[in-house]
């Protein structure tokens, strides 16, 4: 019996032996974990002018974290960019403040990825500092002397369009001036060319103490939904994903949101 336990320890402990030296083994013929290939090289992305300050931030801190990375952005109307686009203008990807001129550069082929909400936004009122005309809502708007709203063809106007019709507010056409773009549109309030402005909220806030805001409620307003996409003939598809990808993350994200962008809606 005392010869069967001594034979059967020993055997325990070569059995534990090999089964240590076949792990290291295993451990040691296992290929080395793959590293995610170095971001390299620089790229251009064509964003809604509405992005100008939360994109020059994101693209600050992207650069940060990627060293040896250049992100140049072409900031103006999304349908003038979409126009570029499709003129053959370089761009690697492009970020819309609507989806109908993403789907213009998915229709002529520029874009074959599928777009990405990664954000969205509401209007707002802008008046002058200390709002000297007393602005109190919608329903003010055709009583003031000049109007300032954004190109019919420019998301933001087409989202004011909307809002308009359907709060059933009629703002006379001899009162009101266009900008082509939103940023051009809030400074037509800010140079005292117009009594106010329907931009985006973004806007108001990066305008800070020059300009008065009057909040619409969200029952009167209008959702603005951003879609990003990457451009088919880009030179850089790697940088231009990763790109992407860092705005719809959690960093890219929180960022936007310190911005006064909003989550985009779930459905």
């Amino acid at each position: 019996m005392r010869k069967f336990l001594r034979r059967f320890a020993v055997l325990t402990v070569v059995g534990v032996l090999v089964a240590a030296l076949a792990a290291s083994t295993a451990v040691a013929e296992a290929p080395a974990a793959k590293k995610a290939p170095k971001l390299s090289g620089s790229i251009t992305v064509s964003a809604a002018a509405s992005l100008t300050e939360v994109f020059a931030k994101m693209g600050a801190d992207f650069q940060k974290l990627n060293k040896g990375t250049t992100i140049a952005f072409n900031y103006a109307a999304s349908s003038a960019l979409a126009t570029q686009i499709q003129g053959g203008a370089p761009a690697d990807v492009f970020a819309s403040a609507d989806g109908a001129n993403t789907q213009k550069v998915v229709a002529s082929g520029q874009v074959t990825a599928d777009p990405i909400d990664f954000t969205a936004n509401k209007l707002t009122i802008v008046v002058k500092k200390g709002n000297p005309k007393s602005v109190k809502s919608l329903a003010d708007l055709p009583k003031l002397g000049v109007v300032s709203l954004c190109a019919a063809a420019v998301p933001c106007g087409k989202y004011a369009t909307q809002m308009l019709a359907q709060d059933g507010v009629t703002i006379p056409t001899d009162k009101i001036t266009l900008g082509q773009d939103v940023k051009t549109t809030l400074t037509a309030v800010q140079s005292g060319d117009a009594d106010a402005a329907l931009v985006y909220a973004t806007d108001a806030k990066a305008a800070g103490t020059t300009i008065t805001e009057v909040k619409i409620p969200a029952s009167l307003n209008v959702l603005a939904v951003y879609p990003i996409a990457p451009i088919a003939s880009s030179q850089n598809a790697k940088l231009a994903d990763a790109w992407i990808a860092y705005v719809i993350s959690p960093a890219g994200q929180k960022t936007l949101a310190q911005f006064g962008f909003l989550p985009v809606p779930t459905t």
